[in-house]
């Protein structure tokens, strides 16, 4: 579905993957995970437009419901993959991911090998304020190392991948569960309230529009209380 101008979700990839229209070329935000390659190219194809066309395919961090499918993705269409320079050791296979010191964390890691995404070399290493396309990359970390939001002056809107979510209507930070340091994405949340923003796009639940950025300060804030 279209969530706004030029920006299309793919709907049942488990975390939420994002088609992004740049002039002729298809950006994909997110992968979903493994073996969600045929329902991706099924939308694009819906969109009348072609495979080869997804030029890049932007990973917002490595969690395997972000970048299940994109080694497949990039055979098929032959995108760039680009990745937070904090976490491409991970999306390669080069070192292990740390699991957060959780109970569920810990359950997760035990599962881990059956769950793990085929490793990636990224085409493209990410730092905070490079562009794609028109989006400026914000390196959000604390979900995981690299994990970074995507941002559009523009348009006045931004991808966060899992370090904000809006559920239900209600605005909330990413799971503790599967998340390495809690006060540094608080501290990420904190930079993302500095920016103005209609629309916030997150890798699970749905579009928080209009007045995204205000919501987004009042949760900052009542975090802030809490702590």
């Amino acid at each position: 579905m279209e969530v706004t101008a030029g920006i299309h979700k793919v709907d049942g990839v488990n975390a939420n993957v994002y088609l992004v229209l740049d002039q002729q070329e298809l950006m994909l935000i997110d992968s979903g995970m493994p073996r969600s390659t045929r329902r991706i190219l099924d939308y694009v194809d819906k969109m009348k437009r072609k495979p080869s066309e997804i030029t890049r395919i932007v990973l917002t961090h490595c969690h395997v419901d972000h970048v299940g499918s994109a080694e497949e993705l990039k055979e098929l269409t032959n995108a760039k993959v680009a990745i937070h320079q904090e976490d491409a050791q991970f999306l390669a296979g080069e070192k292990p991911l740390p699991s957060p010191r959780s109970t569920l964390g810990l359950i997760f890691k035990a599962f881990s090998p059956f769950f793990k995404p085929r490793p990636i070399k990224p085409d493209i290493i990410l730092n905070e304020g490079d562009k794609v396309g028109k989006l400026m990359v914000v390196h959000t970390p604390g979900h995981t190392p690299g994990s970074i939001s995507l941002y559009d002056p523009e348009r006045k809107l931004i991808f966060v991948g899992d370090t904000i979510r809006y559920v239900n209507g209600k605005v909330s930070g990413p799971p503790k569960q599967f998340t390495l340091d809690m006060d540094e994405a608080l501290q990420s949340i904190a930079k993302i309230s500095k920016l103005e923003f209609e629309v916030m796009l997150s890798g699970h639940g749905d579009a928080l529009k209009p007045n995204a950025s205000q919501r987004v300060r009042e949760f900052y804030t009542s975090q802030q209380k809490e702590s």
